[in-house]
């Protein structure tokens, strides 16, 4: 008899969380770590909000709620979706779960069977690609290309299709390349969708980032075109700066298809707090947080341009600007190229190339070496990607910091002598 169910190999992770024990480690050493690795905003949750959470904790609201969401929340959800995307969602159709996180899985749970095809933007949010095996369906990864500013059309998505196809997951703003789709473009994704797929597949549409866009940019949803194949997710996390407030929701094409969620929130969570739940409330509703959002969109966008613009002038790496979320997705074929991490990946065993790429092991150097903490190619969608090198980098760290990552990027992306010495060690690789 063994310890783990088979499945249990087969669910993946989310490598933002991974890289802290590595930074830790460094810091423990004495350096100062440039940490552009985790998806969070560097602001403090708007004071209204805080003040919300407090009064109800004050109150007493901390004991078992609807698993559903708080009526007042799934209202206030309801109103703002029907608001912004011109389509008529009740409260019976949202549910509430700890996080924006949790719907991407019980999704797949729910209208995959096993050998069911499930397709999803690379690079992508990792636990799309994740959960899919662990569910026992197939995963169909639709390739974003650098060409195409890491969006897609109709066209791209539509040889994806198939009759064992059940769920199309699209993110826009994307995380990690801030890509944004126009609504022509998602006019021409919903046509090949209500031509192609049965009217059973849902589109999972991730909108965490709807608030966070630049240059004008207005956000867009499939959902206006899609009302009734679209599942709605965000959450307060990227737009309040509130992370640890845990409070996501998904708008469901039925309210048959919330009850079945509200059970597995019954199953998996009980509950989600109700302080939070009221604080997530007036987020959404207050006046006060409009200008708050812009407050940190605007600082993001200035990251942004110092971030490409310095990138753009390291000889071997070329930067799209990203239209939306906070994060940069440089293509570093150029360093890996010229600094030998393409030939020092070749040389490794085949178990060491299992677990790294030549972006992975730049990161690894970039951290370990020159103390700038990034993400690799490889954590945001593994399948197909041989042979892409690029780092994603987080713009929500202050701008001195960045200058700095910055400057550190070029001086290691010129250190042959050094990255050679450190593949050499074989320490951290991977």
């Amino acid at each position: 008899m063994v310890l783990y169910a088979d499945r249990v190999a087969k669910i993946d992770t989310e490598n933002a969380f991974k890289v802290g024990p590595y930074i830790k480690e460094v810091e423990d050493a004495g350096n100062k770590v440039i940490k552009c690795n985790l998806g969070e905003p560097d602001f403090a949750l708007p004071r209204h909000i805080r003040e919300e959470v407090k009064k109800q904790l004050d109150n007493d609201l901390t004991h078992y709620n609807d698993p559903q969401g708080i009526i007042p929340l799934r209202e206030a959800i309801a109103k703002h979706i029907s608001e912004t995307r011109n389509i008529k969602i009740t409260p019976d159709r949202v549910v509430v779960f700890p996080g924006a996180k949790p719907p991407i899985g019980l999704c797949q749970q729910t209208y995959c069977n096993i050998g069911d095809e499930v397709i999803y933007p690379s690079p992508g949010f990792p636990i799309y690609e994740s959960f899919i095996s662990y569910v026992g369906a197939k995963p169909v990864p639709l390739h974003l290309k650098e060409d195409k500013d890491f969006s897609f059309r109709g066209s791209d998505l539509e040889p994806l299709i198939t009759p064992k196809t059940r769920l199309i997951y699209i993110n826009f703003p994307s995380n990690p390349t801030g890509g944004v789709a126009t609504e022509a473009q998602l006019s021409e994704i919903a046509e090949v969708i209500k031509k192609k797929a049965s009217p059973d597949v849902r589109v999972y549409s991730d909108e965490v980032y709807e608030h966070i866009l630049f240059d004008g940019s207005t956000h867009k949803s499939i959902a206006s075109l899609l009302p009734d194949r679209t599942i709605i997710v965000s959450g307060v996390s990227k737009s309040y700066s509130w992370t640890g407030g845990r409070v996501g929701w998904a708008v469901f094409p039925t309210s048959g298809e919330a009850q079945v969620f509200k059970n597995l929130n019954i199953n998996y969570f009980s509950c989600i707090p109700a302080y939070n739940q009221m604080g997530a409330k007036v987020a959404i509703e207050s006046p006060e947080s409009g200008p708050e959002i812009q407050r940190m969109v605007s600082a993001f966008q200035e990251r942004r341009n110092l971030v490409v613009s310095g990138l753009n002038a390291i000889t071997g790496i070329t930067c799209k600007n990203p239209k939306g979320a906070f994060y940069v997705f440089p293509n570093i074929g150029g360093v890996c190229n010229s600094i030998g991490a393409c030939d020092a990946f070749e040389k490794l065993s085949a178990e060491v190339k299992s677990h790294t790429s030549p972006s992975t092991l730049f990161q690894m150097f970039l951290l370990f070496k020159y103390h700038v903490a990034s993400m690799d190619r490889k954590s945001f969608g593994k399948i197909g990607t041989s042979g892409m090198h690029f780092l994603r980098l987080s713009v929500a760290t202050g701008l001195d910091d960045l200058r700095e990552g910055v400057a550190r990027i070029a001086k290691a992306s010129r250190d042959n002598e050094g990255f050679a010495a450190f593949v050499k060690e074989g320490k951290r690789l991977y």
